[in-house]
């Protein structure tokens, strides 16, 4: 009992408060219409498997309530259900009670059949039960009496006397119902419905030979029928009785009301075609003209046919969304790859103030270190060779110098035939210049001989010259705009690598100030001439005394600490050492950089881009 009022509230919070408000006027009429319902939501819920009720008025007000369900045991919880929808919706109150309990055999379905009594008890809203006296008592009697018996409330209807309708106005106006005796003979039938159903032509054919009942589930008979007249029934063909015609097609299905004319002695089917969208219609080779204009099964076909179409468009809507989002993707992939090769090109703050339409102002750098770099007898080996081998030489060597820009931190300014040049300290001032462009022009020298000379099979050699000094750096041009470096350090930097010797690393004296005390092997060249400068002292830089080739050249190697190696990956299987902090190949430029150069570091991914350029440029970190 209580379970079923706790079900009852929990219907009503799920939403269907309206929808159970709206079946009835009264509770015979709420009951007579759960089967209705039921049949409603099953469209929604195809497993659903509700029971079934059928209920009858007695002569003194009350009614037998007929429960009919597959599922044994749960009839108690119908007196809470029923009891809690009369006190809500009716405000009455009733009592139910099991008169007769019994298994139909005889039914396809839902065989325990449960019979409640349910009768109304009086309602005193003033006053506790017992505290009413007798004066109460009859006015409240009097007061049921004006009502009327809850349970029935209704009004008497008129009817004329005598039908004014003609037959074939009937059987058009109702083109699907049919007239069947007990025997279940046919007596009349409407247009559309002899249309599908040609043997109902024949007046006086058994219906249940062309027809089979689905719900309910009873047998097909006159008594049964009648048991359950208050319910919808729900026909459908047999196949084997239909014209050729429809043995491929899906069987008609009809839904509808029982009526049970006494003087007649006959039972009248109302019923409508059980479709719910334009393509069952179709299926059966049926058109919207067959349905009569008054019936909703019309409007159930189109307005079901406009949700089909927008669920439809709001299908591809998401399917749309989804090519997007994947689209969106692949873009931000194309994005971040352009992004890539633009930063390689030029700085990234440099490359973001141009994507976002700004002028780039030159700036004034105090003190920074360049680097250049030729092949040694170039234009000889150019001379001797296929363009394809010089192609190949360069682009081998330009790899490997590449792959050591990231190591160092050095900006790669650019390449023009075999020179190739960096600078420290630009675009973003370090400290720490110097000691990086020496570190990488020691790895140069490295590198450079595992590249071969084409005509010799040697290892190419190459000659190196740095300078310190104040520089202007800025973006020249629109078209392929370039991020370059202007002054006489520029110069000078060019100077010493034209002046410098075959596999040697030449410095000039601002040079060597920056660098003779950072643990640096320097050795005096003395004073030589300078195209254009004059006289000038210069050095050569021998080796870095606190550092490995291994560290130099970034390659995996021991960590002294933990006896573990430590390496940074890059693309095509290679790998590149993370200084530890002890090592001579990590730049300290200050409290700041201390704190990030690791995680800088362990951000930046280099190595050997592989492609069919003749000059591979790298993304450089930007500190």
């Amino acid at each position: 009992m209580e379970f079923g009022k706790y079900f009852f509230e929990f219907c009503k919070r799920s939403g269907y408060d309206h929808m159970l408000r709206t079946l009835g006027g009264n509770l015979y009429e709420f009951i007579e219409n759960l089967d209705a319902l039921h049949s409603y939501l099953s469209l929604s819920y195809q497993e659903m498997n509700a029971p079934s009720f059928r209920v009858e008025k007695n002569e003194d007000g009350s009614m037998h309530l007929h429960y009919y369900s597959d599922r044994r045991g749960l009839c108690h919880i119908v007196p809470g259900i029923i009891g809690a929808a009369a006190l809500d919706f009716f405000n009455i109150e009733i009592s139910m009670k099991i008169v007769n309990q019994t298994e139909e055999e005889e039914r396809t379905g839902k065989k325990e059949h449960i019979v409640f009594l349910v009768t109304q008890n009086p309602l005193f809203p003033c006053k506790e039960r017992n505290e009413f006296s007798s004066s109460d008592l009859e006015k409240a009697k009097n007061a049921n009496g004006d009502r009327g018996n809850s349970l029935l409330r209704g009004f008497d209807p008129v009817y004329p006397k005598s039908l004014w309708i003609d037959t074939k106005t009937f059987c058009n106006g109702l083109p699907f119902h049919m007239v069947f005796d007990k025997e279940l003979k046919v007596k009349q039938a409407g247009v559309s419905i002899q249309k599908i159903v040609p043997g109902l032509q024949t007046m006086g054919i058994c219906l249940d030979q062309y027809f089979r009942i689905i719900h309910p589930e009873v047998p097909f008979t006159i008594s049964s029928i009648q048991k359950f007249i208050n319910s919808q029934f729900v026909f459908q063909t047999r196949r084997e009785m239909m014209p050729e015609s429809w043995k491929e097609r899906p069987m008609l299905e009809l839904r509808g009301q029982m009526m049970w004319m006494e003087p007649l002695q006959c039972m009248l089917y109302l019923c409508s075609p059980l479709l719910r969208s334009l393509h069952e219609l179709e299926e059966r080779q049926m058109h919207i003209a067959d349905i009569a204009p008054h019936d909703v099964t019309r409007d159930l076909i189109l307005l079901n046919q406009q949700r089909l179409a927008e669920m439809e468009l709001s299908s591809q809507l998401e399917r749309k969304k989804e090519e997007l989002r994947i689209l969106s993707k692949h873009l931000e992939e194309e994005k971040k790859k352009t992004e890539a090769l633009l930063y390689a090109m030029l700085p990234q703050h440099v490359a973001n103030q141009l994507k976002e339409g700004k002028r780039v102002e030159a700036g004034e750098f105090k003190e920074c270190t360049i680097l250049f770099s030729d092949v040694v007898t170039f234009t000889n080996i150019c001379a001797q060779c296929e363009p394809i081998q010089i192609v190949l030489m360069l682009n081998s060597m330009y790899l490997r110098f590449d792959r050591l820009t990231t190591v160092h931190d050095v900006y790669k300014v650019e390449t023009i035939g075999d020179a190739y040049m960096v600078v420290g300290g630009v675009p973003v001032p370090v400290p720490t210049h110097a000691e990086r462009v020496a570190n990488f022009a020691l790895g140069m020298i490295m590198a450079a001989k595992g590249v071969q000379n084409p005509v010799s099979g040697d290892p190419i050699q190459i000659r190196v010259g740095i300078h310190t000094g104040p520089v202007l750096a800025g973006v020249v041009g629109e078209k392929m705009p370039r991020y370059c470096l202007f002054g006489d350090t520029v110069n000078i930097a060019s100077r010493m690598e034209s002046h410098g010797v075959p596999s040697k690393i030449h410095l000039s004296s601002s040079a060597y100030q920056c660098l003779k005390y950072k643990n640096f092997e320097i050795t005096e060249r003395g004073e030589i001439e300078v195209k254009g400068k004059g006289k000038m002292h210069t050095y050569f830089l021998i080796r870095n005394k606190s550092a490995t080739e291994n560290e130099i050249m970034g390659r995996p190697m021991k960590d002294l600490d933990s006896g573990h190696e430590s390496v940074q990956s890059f693309p095509e299987g290679k790998t590149e050492t993370i200084p530890s902090s002890h090592q001579p190949g990590r730049y300290v430029d200050g409290p700041t950089d201390a704190q990030n150069s690791l995680k800088r570091r362990n951000q930046m991914k280099a190595g050997d881009l592989t492609g069919t350029d003749l000059v591979t440029i790298s993304q450089r970190p930007q500190n």
